[in-house]
């Protein structure tokens, strides 16, 4: 199977939960491996604010870079899964 390499840019919301940032990449990494994907390096990037902020309650974030390989298609499909993870506030997924 060809994999292609991916480098995907997670912005975390752990407010109000028990979860700590380490139990949510935990949680992000088995997303990336049930689409076969392989982690291949993990980075917290710390808190950061927001240029814009949606929501006044929540100004900053918990950012977070995950390189990893996967077949083609992966992107979409790992993004669908976390839409539905309530930690994880945004995703941005590139070819790297």
């Amino acid at each position: 199977m060809n994999k292609r390499n991916y480098k995907a840019t997670f912005i975390l919301d752990n407010r109000g939960k028990e979860d700590s940032v380490d139990q949510i990449i935990e949680g992000v990494k088995k997303e990336i491996a049930a689409i076969q994907g392989d982690v291949t390096a993990v980075e917290q990037l710390g808190r950061r604010d927001f240029a814009r902020k949606t929501d006044a309650k929540f100004p900053a974030g918990v950012y977070v870079s995950i390189a990893f390989s996967a077949p083609a298609g992966a992107s979409a499909a790992l993004q669908e899964r976390l839409r539905l993870n309530d930690s994880v506030y945004r995703t941005l997924v590139q070819n790297a």
